[in-house]
């Protein structure tokens, strides 16, 4: 049977309304934004400033958080729900919270192993690598210490690769990704060498740490750890421990204390006030303090300190 021009119209008509429908589907896949769970606020803001538009990302932890120890909370679980990407730090900083999230989540996308899974740590040269393992030595990680983003060389290799992982699950976007980090490389590596201009006057310089939290930090300025006051790393000092810290500056004097964030200031304050040396509270990840806001004015505020306290 020859199908009349009327039915020959609806035909037409159908066949445009469905290659309509197909092609806005395809253009709201393409405009979806890459949905992204980041377990600390550094990594997340690594991610907005490579993904920009492209990119909706949820920071799991803020500042002020001490990252070793997360509650698994439900509105984190179903964060991780809807992730296409988890980017975590790795040696073992999240291991007390981030293994129950990314297993009740019932996300097959973010486990491990899988592409959308991203462990910073695996992109850069750990420190501290422990020669033993045994816990009653306190907060030990086995594959080195996880406080990578105090070195913003570090920062630089985490997005190069971050940025790859991104464009592979996002093909649709991986100019945009691709253009997002190259922008960020070329005004990162011009502030890192203001940086290191600015800081040369640490290098060299002695200090005490409360925590065991800055090895990349003093690895790249150069200054020397000649002390901690953490007997065991994640340990509360005893008295007698800090008399010992004390007592040992005699033999080492040491320029200053300095402190992440997140942790009490008693032991640095007692410090403080018996060896008459500064205690610096370092912003320690973006939103750590009020000038801390970006990765940029992170590491502006971390040198202006430590500075301050030489003079």
């Amino acid at each position: 049977m020859v199908p009349t021009d009327s039915e020959e119209t609806d035909l037409h008509s159908m066949i445009r309304i469905f290659l309509a429908v197909v092609a806005l589907a395809a253009a709201l896949q393409a405009q979806a934004a890459l949905e992204v769970l980041a377990t600390v606020p550094e990594w997340a803001a690594l991610a907005q400033e490579i993904g920009g538009a492209n990119v909706k990302v949820y920071a799991a932890t803020h500042a002020l958080q001490d990252p070793h120890r997360i509650e698994a909370k439900p509105s984190l679980i179903a964060r991780a729900r809807n992730a296409d990407l988890v980017i975590a730090t790795g040696a073992d900083l999240e291991v007390g919270w981030l293994p129950v999230v990314l297993r009740e989540s019932g996300n097959a996308k973010v486990q491990p192993g899988r592409p959308g899974y991203f462990e910073a740590a695996q992109q850069v040269r750990m420190l501290e690598i422990p020669q033993r393992l045994d816990r009653a030595e306190g907060d030990v990680h086995p594959g080195g210490n996880p406080h990578i983003q105090t070195d913003p060389r570090n920062i630089l290799k985490v997005g190069e690769a971050l940025a790859r992982r991104m464009a592979d699950l996002d093909p649709a976007n991986a100019p945009a990704y691709q253009a997002g980090i190259k922008t960020f490389a070329d005004k990162w590596r011009t502030a890192m060498l203001r940086w290191e201009k600015e800081a040369a006057p640490l290098k060299g310089v002695p200090i005490l740490v409360q925590h065991k939290a800055f090895p990349y930090l003093i690895d790249w300025l150069g200054m020397k750890e000649v002390g901690a006051l953490e007997l065991k790393p994640g340990v509360e000092p005893s008295a007698a421990h800090l008399a010992a810290v004390l007592a040992g500056l005699q033999a080492q004097p040491a320029r200053m204390v300095i402190r992440p964030i997140y942790q009490p200031d008693g032991p640095s304050r007692w410090i403080e006030e018996r060896a008459r040396i500064p205690v610096v509270t370092l912003p320690f990840t973006v939103g750590g303090t009020p000038r801390a806001k970006d990765l940029f004015s992170l590491f502006d505020d971390t040198v202006q300190r430590l500075l301050e306290a030489l003079r």
